[in-house]
C-alpha cells in the first residue's frame, strides 16, 4: 500500500457564509478533507454546526492574530487582533481563541496552523509550537507533515497568479507527491464576501477542487485523501 497520503485543508473556515459554502462544497463535491476554523467570526458558530454533519471533515484551530495586504511596494496591515510582537498577548489570544474552538466544535483540533501563516516568526512561533506541543497534534510548517503552497493564486507580493490554481495544476501538484504525507492548502469560497486580500482567487480555487481532474489525479498516484485526524491515528497518535 501507498504511503502518499494527502490531507488537502481549507483554510477561513468561519471567517463567512460564503467561505463556509465553498470550504463544504469543496469537501461534499471535491477533495477537499480538512478544515482550519477562524474562531472570533460570528459565521464561526454556524460552520462549526454544519462540520458536525460531515465527520468526514476533520477540524483545525486556524489562529487569527492579524492579515496584511500587499500595497506600494509594503506589506501593511488590514488589522491586528493583537500586538503580533507581544508574546504575552499572542499567548492570551491563543489560549482564547482555543477555548472558543472548543466551545464551539466540543472537542480539541486536529491540528494547529495561523492566519497568513503568523506563527512563522516570533513570537507567535513559540506559542503556537507550544500550544500544538501540549494538544498532541501537526503544526503547520513544523516539519511533522509536509507542507504544500503550490495551490495559491496569488505571488509573495500580491500579485495574481491564477494559473497556479487551476485545475490541471493541481492535478500535476498531486501527481508529483512524494511518498509520505503532505499538505495542500486552499481557500475555497463560492463568492467574494470579506475585506481580504485574496476574494476572487477563493472562486477559482473552489471550481478546480471540484472539478474531476485532481480526483483523478489522486486515483493515478496511489494516494489516499485523509484528514489529520485519521494521519495522527494512523501514527498511533504521535507528531
Amino acid at each position: 500500500m501507498s504511503d502518499c497520503r494527502l490531507v488537502v485543508n481549507a483554510d477561513d473556515f468561519g471567517r463567512s457564509e460564503a467561505i463556509n459554502r465553498g470550504v463544504l462544497l469543496a469537501h461534499t463535491s471535491g477533495i477537499v478533507t480538512s478544515a482550519s476554523l477562524m474562531v472570533r467570526h460570528e459565521t464561526a458558530g454556524p460552520a462549526a454546526l454544519a462540520a458536525r454533519e460531515h465527520p468526514a471533515l476533520g477540524l483545525g484551530l486556524h489562529l487569527d492574530l492579524a492579515e496584511w495586504e500587499y500595497r506600494r511596494g509594503e506589506w501593511r496591515p488590514l488589522y491586528e487582533v493583537v500586538d503580533p510582537g507581544a508574546p504575552d498577548a499572542v499567548e492570551a489570544e491563543a489560549q482564547s481563541q482555543l477555548e472558543r474552538f472548543r466551545q464551539l466544535v466540543g472537542r480539541d483540533p486536529t491540528h494547529l496552523d495561523s492566519h497568513q501563516h503568523v506563527h512563522r516568526d516570533e513570537p507567535a512561533r513559540s506559542v503556537a509550537a507550544d500550544l500544538a506541543a501540549s494538544l498532541g497534534v501537526p503544526l503547520r510548517l513544523d516539519g511533522t507533515v509536509r507542507y504544500s503552497g503550490a495551490f495559491y493564486g496569488q505571488d509573495r507580493h500580491g500579485a495574481p497568479a491564477h494559473e497556479a490554481i487551476r485545475a490541471e495544476s493541481l492535478a500535476a501538484t498531486i501527481r508529483a507527491l512524494p511518498e509520505e504525507a503532505t499538505e495542500v492548502c486552499c481557500h475555497p469560497a463560492d463568492a467574494t464576501d470579506v475585506p481580504s486580500a485574496y476574494g476572487a482567487e477563493r472562486i477559482l480555487e473552489l471550481r478546480a477542487l471540484c472539478d474531476p481532474r485532481p480526483r483523478r489525479a489522486v486515483e493515478e498516484r496511489g494516494a489516499v485523501l485523509c484528514n489529520f485526524g485519521e494521519l495522527l491515528a494512523r501514527r498511533g497518535g504521535a507528531t
